[in-house]
């Protein structure tokens, strides 16, 4: 891992980056402890994402190490995939992102999913690997009861808002 796995981004200029980070539009947030892989050019990041920690994207199959020993004719192939993550996307931590993965716009992986598979967008995705729950407007709608409106709050203020309402 290189380091700049250990640093948080927020609203970089947009396109390819010289530093090997792939390519994105403004308007993101990743968080510490983020593994792009080694080949970072391969993925594209679009608008109002959010990478959270721990969270890895693998752009190739290191199963092919396997081929290449076995049968001298592929002894210098790779197999690689695009990863592509739509606009307004929550990533959870520790989720892997497999190669040749599409994620649509308006998606929630959680935290530990294993994306190994295209994901519609405005769908909620968990587990390995990972699978659609549920919709972003179901989503919306089951937790209407419990969302609390905190995010522009001072701290103390919140602090006592939550613990006020979580007995």
């Amino acid at each position: 891992m290189d380091d700049r796995a250990g640093k948080s981004y927020r609203n970089r200029r947009p396109g390819p980056d010289h530093r090997g980070l792939p390519n994105m539009v403004m308007g993101f947030e990743i968080l510490n402890g983020w593994d792009f892989g080694s080949e970072p050019w391969l993925i594209e990041i679009g608008d109002n994402v959010r990478i959270t920690s721990g969270v890895r994207f693998v752009t190739h199959d290191g199963g092919v190490w396997v081929l290449r020993h076995k049968y001298s004719e592929l002894s210098d192939i790779d197999l690689f995939g695009k990863i592509r993550i739509g606009n307004n996307v929550h990533i959870g931590f520790n989720a892997i992102i497999m190669p040749g993965v599409t994620i649509g716009d308006n998606c929630i992986i959680g935290c530990g999913t294993i994306v190994t598979h295209d994901i519609p967008a405005n769908s909620i995705v968990v587990g390995v690997p990972g699978r659609v729950i549920e919709s972003i407007g179901e989503y919306a709608a089951k937790h209407d009861d419990d969302f609390m409106h905190t995010k522009k709050m001072a701290t103390d203020e919140k602090i006592a808002f939550v613990l006020g309402h979580l007995k």
